[in-house]
């Protein structure tokens, strides 16, 4: 039986930023495939603790999407129609 008072400690698993961990892995402005994994279904960029980035690759992928954005690669947002 356990005690009320204690609890149990979850165990979350640090992520590890992808392109720290393979090196050939780049950030480029025309790779929509692996920008589209930062990006959620609506269009917004998947922050830092959910994506487990660095901050150096965090920010040079948001330039990344931002230029994709920009000619048209990638969509700023979902289009719905009401």
């Amino acid at each position: 039986m356990l005690d009320k008072g204690r609890r149990k400690m979850a165990y979350h698993r640090r992520k590890v930023c992808r392109f720290c961990a393979d090196s050939s892995a780049v950030i480029d402005y025309k790779d929509q495939k692996t920008l589209r994994l930062f990006t959620t279904e609506r269009g917004k960029i998947v922050p830092r603790r959910i994506s487990g980035n660095c901050a150096k690759h965090q920010r040079v992928l948001t330039i990344a999407l931002k230029r994709a954005r920009n000619i048209a690669l990638l969509p700023y947002t979902t289009s719905t129609l009401r």
